[in-house]
């Protein structure tokens, strides 16, 4: 409706510029109730000849030469008739606008000869038809050039919008290609070192059954654990091109994770409430890193401590948490380091929220939420 306003407007404007026109023109006949219907009739169509500029150009020209021979109120009649050419032509009906150009201009200048005095010469009849005839040009023109230039500023504008879309994939892809080149060379790095204590630890496993002795709990963990990493790094390049692979890391694997971290000597203990769903594989990916490195730290800084896994499905969201009783305490200050740092941003990807703190009892709590209904 904000639209269609100037359009009101401008024809309430015509409307009383024709009437006064032919209140004050004197050779100009009485107004009558019928004519000022006219007029009315008129404004109306400029106000919806946006919406609909072909039925509004017939209603406007149909009315206006009703006025023009009933009245007689000079050239303002045409002015409406104008608006609503230029209307529709920048609309795309150029052939309805010159219909009804010419239309127009043959009544008007028929009505004008036949009404023509015999004393008055043709010649101002002949410059006011002139007149008109350059004025409906113009307006014919004007459409057609107001409508190219619309085209044109569109076609530039798509063509911005497709240039900031291919620069947006662009970025897209050299960041792909960006991460596809890291994952490849910590593969190339990393394997190598820890293949060589995959082998050392299983040589030792292998040494020590060989001379009847028991292998330490500390030696089987590492041979494990280094296992475990390396099936990870040659899946690394795996999960990167195809994110559907089935031996990706997620909660589906957090009892194996319990298991190797409690080789090393931490007694862990998993709870899982609610009812797994389809999970999000970078949900279901940074929930497993999570519970991982929160295990990790209990092994490194909690000392002495059992720690409790907790893994709760929800409709509108996936809550991990790690608890352990080690010895943080809330008198000590917090230094987050990279592997907190790393989990909060992980979380934070996701839309999710990470919370750490430390209880009054000493412990330390590691709680992630992630949002699976939301925008991510």
């Amino acid at each position: 409706m904000r639209r269609d306003l100037p359009y009101a407007l401008g024809g309430l404007a015509l409307g009383v510029l024709l009437l006064g026109n032919a209140v004050l023109t004197p050779d100009a006949a009485t107004v009558e109730v019928l004519d000022v219907a006219l007029v009315l009739a008129t404004v109306v169509a400029l106000a919806v000849c946006r919406r609909h500029p072909v039925v509004a150009l017939g209603v406007v020209t149909v009315a206006m030469l009703a006025v023009h021979v009933r009245v007689h109120p000079g050239v303002s009649a045409a002015f409406p008739v104008l608006c609503a050419v230029y209307v529709s032509a920048w609309q795309g009906h150029r052939s309805v606008a010159a219909v009804a150009s010419l239309a127009f201009l043959g009544g008007f200048l028929a009505h004008d000869i036949s009404m023509a005095p015999a004393g008055r010469p043709g010649q101002l009849v002949a410059e006011r038809t002139a007149l008109l005839l350059g004025w409906f040009v113009a307006a014919n023109v004007a459409g057609l050039v107001t409508r190219q230039r619309q085209a044109y500023l569109e076609q530039v504008e798509q063509r911005a919008t497709e240039a900031e879309r291919t620069r947006e994939e662009m970025a897209l892809r050299r960041a792909g290609e960006e991460r596809l080149r890291i994952a490849r060379d910590l593969h190339d790095s990393l394997t190598h070192s820890i293949s060589v204590i995959k082998v050392q630890a299983g040589i030792a496993v292998h040494l020590a059954r060989k001379h009847g002795e028991e292998p330490s709990t500390t030696m089987l963990a590492i041979q494990e654990a280094s296992g475990a990493a390396m099936r990870e790094l040659r899946t690394t390049l795996d999960v990167l091109r195809a994110p559907t692979d089935d031996d990706r890391v997620g909660l589906a694997r957090v009892d194996e994770l319990a298991e190797r971290t409690r080789a090393v000597g931490v007694p862990v203990q998993v709870t899982v409430t609610g009812q797994r769903g389809e999970l999000p594989d970078e949900v279901d990916q940074a929930g497993y890193r999570v519970i991982q490195e929160a295990l990790t730290n209990v092994a490194r800084h909690a000392g002495p401590a059992t720690a409790h896994i907790q893994v709760e499905y929800a409709p509108a969201g996936l809550t991990v948490a790690v608890t352990d009783d080690g010895q943080a305490s809330p008198a000590e200050p917090l230094t987050p380091g990279v592997g907190l740092r790393g989990m909060r941003e992980r979380v934070s990807a996701l839309g999710g929220t990470l919370r750490t703190a430390a209880h009054d009892d000493h412990g330390f709590t590691v709680r992630a939420t992630f949002p699976l209904n939301g925008p991510r």
